[in-house]
């Protein structure tokens, strides 16, 4: 793995070379992760002249998450009062007679900036943007097998709990047996807050639980998703509890389906972001639930769980192969409750098979 971190550092390297900096200081943790293997909290990366340093404020504590650094690294750590490791990389740079510094603007405080002023103020500061983020958009075959065992965790926790017994229980008893259940499989955690909304709460994105218990008759969904490696996965499922649906729940559900197969299908490479959220939001629109409708009906998922590409109207771009997405689109009617259909899925060409599926958690609309 060590030459996979060396060649995503080398693409990184490049860009920021073609824009007229000599170094670059990545602190964006996530982004810190995908270039050096694995860093403490607050670590943070300076990228050339020279050695790359990963200047931590703690020793790596071994192979736990979130993983050790790549052995070609240079690991500086600081000293117990050494201060902020940001500050500490702006005045090795200053050191090293770097000129212009390529640095995450958008994970940066004023009061980061202004310490870094103070160290180096010779040192001019350029806006890195989001190139590293781009560079995350494909995944290479490695972190794919990390997302699909990642769903495949976050599978075996869905059907557990779908075996229990679920009238009575509160939804925040329900979202906390399955972070266990994740854990319990083999993830470092959950992927983001497990999310279990009941009767007039289902179908809300990320609604928080509440003490509301399950009651016969009512929709259960559920989202939730295994952090297993860093890599993070997302699933969401709805459910009818105890009897069979009634009609509007079934014309409900049966038309949130029908848009995520939408979505699903429309995944390929080349296909605009827009296209795929158009493909999913025409059906929602045209039954009349325009106005309740998510801001984007899906998104890239990786070393976060909410990260580029967006698929939602106004997106701009097109999809490559290798690329993770969610396909998660959902309606709510006050008072009523409603229904998501989440998964996660790798664009493949059609000649591949075209989008894999990683979640395979049944869609049929159970009673349970």
């Amino acid at each position: 793995m060590s030459e996979v971190y060396a060649v995503r550092r080398g693409l990184l390297r490049d860009r920021y070379a073609a824009a007229g900096s000599a170094a670059a200081l990545v602190s964006r943790p996530a982004n810190v992760r995908y270039l050096a293997g694995g860093a403490p909290p607050g670590a943070v990366l300076l990228l050339g002249p020279g050695e790359d340093v990963l200047l931590c404020p703690r020793a790596p504590a071994g192979d736990a998450p979130p993983g050790r650094p790549d052995e070609q690294l240079r690991l500086t750590v600081l000293p117990a009062s050494g201060g902020d490791p940001v500050v500490a990389a702006a005045g090795l740079a200053a050191s090293r007679d770097v000129g212009s510094l390529a640095v995450e603007e958008h994970d940066l405080t004023v009061a980061r900036h202004r310490a870094m002023h103070s160290v180096a103020p010779h040192l001019r500061l350029a806006d890195l943007g989001s190139t590293v983020e781009q560079l995350r958009i494909v995944k290479d075959e490695e972190e794919i097998a990390c997302l699909r065992i990642a769903a495949e965790i976050t599978d075996q926790a869905l059907g557990e709990l779908l075996e229990s017994i679920l009238v009575g229980r509160t939804e925040r008893h329900l979202a906390l047996e399955l972070e266990r259940r994740l854990v319990d499989h083999g993830a470092d955690g959950p992927a983001f807050p497990t999310s279990v909304g009941t009767g007039p709460h289902s179908g809300q994105g990320r609604h928080r639980p509440s003490d509301r218990r399950v009651e016969e008759g009512d929709f259960l969904s559920v989202c939730l998703g295994a952090n297993y490696r860093g890599y993070r996965c997302e699933i969401g499922r709805t459910f009818v509890i105890g009897t069979a649906p009634a009609d509007w729940q079934i014309e409900l559900y049966d038309l949130v389906f029908a848009a995520q197969r939408a979505g699903r299908e429309a995944l390929a490479p080349g296909a605009a972001y827009r296209d795929v959220d158009r493909a999913v939001r025409h059906l929602l629109d045209s039954a009349g639930h325009a106005d309740g409708l998510q801001r984007c009906t899906g998104h890239g998922v990786g070393l976060e769980i909410d990260e580029d590409p967006q698929l939602a109207p106004t997106a701009m771009g097109k999809l490559d192969a290798c690329v993770p997405v969610t396909v998660g689109p959902g309606v709510h009617l006050p008072g009523r409750g409603g229904v998501r259909i989440d998964d996660t899925l790798v664009v493949r060409p059609e000649a591949d098979g075209g989008p894999e599926l990683l979640t395979i958690t049944t869609k049929e609309l159970l009673a349970l």
